[in-house]
This record gives C-alpha cells, structure tokens and sequence, in this order.
C-alpha cells in the first residue's frame, strides 16, 4: 500500500512539474500578443465588414467610455462563420487580453489591452474609495499638470506604490489621478523612448499616442492624452 502511494505522488509530482494539468503552451498561448493571432482577427473584422455593409463586430460601450477602449471586439459575431474561435490569448478564452479596434472611423484595427492592468486600476480605485468614505476626497500628493496627480499610497495603505508594467517596455508605469477620481496609467516614459527613435511622428499640439500603437500591437490603454514639448512628452491639457 505504502509503495503504490508512493507511486501515485510521484506521478502525480511529474504530471504537476511536466504542465500536463495545465499544459505550458495554453499558459504561454494565453499570455503572448502572437502576431499571426492577430492577423486572424483583423481578417475576420475585414470580412464581417465586408459582410455587413461597413458595420464593425463590436460591443456596445457607453459613449463616455474613453477612446481605446470603446470598442471592443465581440467574437460572437465572427466565430464561427469568420474565424474557429478566439485566439487563445483573448480573455473570452481564458487569455489575458482584450481584442479591441481603433481607428474605427477610417482604418478599423485590431489592438490588445493587457486586462492585467485592469485588475490593478480596479483594486486601487477600491482602495481610494475606502478612504474617500472617511475622508471625502484622494489622497493628492503632487501636481504633475493640470487636473493630473499622484497619490499619496502610504495614506492608501500601501506599502509599495503599485504600477503597471509596460506593454511597450515591460518597465513599471506609475499611476496617476485626475481631478474626478479616475485613474490612468502614465505613458511618459515609453513615449519618451519612442519619440527618441521616431521624433518626425509627433508634432506639438497634437495626441501623440497614436504613436505607441504604430509600433506596437498594444493600445495605450488607461491613458490621458499627451503631446510633444521640447522634444518630450507632456499631458495634453486642453
């Protein structure tokens, strides 16, 4: 008896340690922005649009929802007709992002939202209102622009000031506030970097987030607009 336990958890330690009770490639197919994926989608978007005389396969968003994302994809209406299913990294499979569009009025594209990010802003957005039902508003710690600031996390009782890591750059992005309560992800230090390698892209006194999304399959979501100013990125305050 000793020896047949003895052989069940050893099976059951390898089974553990080889992935097959949650094989790696549906972690790792859940986890990475594969570029043939999303071909995938945006050739279904393509068809349906074609299909559907110029409508696009979204979900209904509130009109207030801020731009990269208000349109979400709603695979339900490609699959099965446009494509088998959702890619494996797509939330509606047990992935980590969401399949959005942009552009939606002259170029219709597909992007990713990593939904970790989500979670984060969503927990600290708790924590803020927790502590405005004692002291009515954030904790405001400096000002970065107008209506944009930082917080003070140690009153939020945090012990590390929580970030979000980068899509871009896989750096830690901090958090910011703005006058009504919401949270954004602070972009500067990737766009920082991109209009290092892409200056002729961006012009003062326009978004330049659009940028990011160029060279990359991410959307910048969570994020207040910026602009160019002295060859760096500030918060577009208009």
């Amino acid at each position: 008896m000793r020896k047949f336990s003895a052989i069940m958890l050893f099976l059951v330690m390898t089974c553990v340690l080889s992935g097959c009770l949650y094989p790696q490639d549906k972690i790792q197919q859940a986890q990475v922005p594969y570029q043939d994926q999303l071909n995938a989608v945006q050739n279904a978007v393509n068809q349906f649009k074609d299909a559907n005389g110029g409508l696009l396969p979204i979900k209904t968003r509130d009109m207030s929802t801020p731009i990269y994302q208000k349109y979400p994809i709603e695979f339900t209406k490609l699959a099965p007709q446009f494509m088998q299913e959702p890619p494996g990294n797509a939330f509606e499979s047990g992935g980590v992002y969401q399949y959005v569009l942009v552009d939606v009025e002259t170029n219709p594209t597909v992007k990713l939202i990593d939904l970790r990010v989500t979670e984060k802003i969503r927990d600290l957005k708790l924590k803020i209102q927790m502590y405005r039902d004692e002291h009515q508003y954030p904790p405001f710690k400096k000002v970065l622009a107008a209506g944009v600031y930082t917080l003070d996390y140690k009153k939020l009782g945090y012990k590390e000031e929580p970030y979000a890591e980068s899509p871009y750059s896989g750096k830690a992005l901090p958090f910011v506030i703005d006058g009504q309560g919401e949270i954004y992800v602070d972009y500067s230090a990737d766009l920082y970097e991109m209009l290092q390698k892409h200056k002729d892209e961006a012009r003062e006194g326009e978004d330049i987030r659009p940028i990011l999304m160029k060279h990359s399959p991410f959307a910048p979501a969570y994020s207040l607009p910026y602009t160019v100013k002295d060859k760096e990125p500030v918060f577009f305050v208009r």
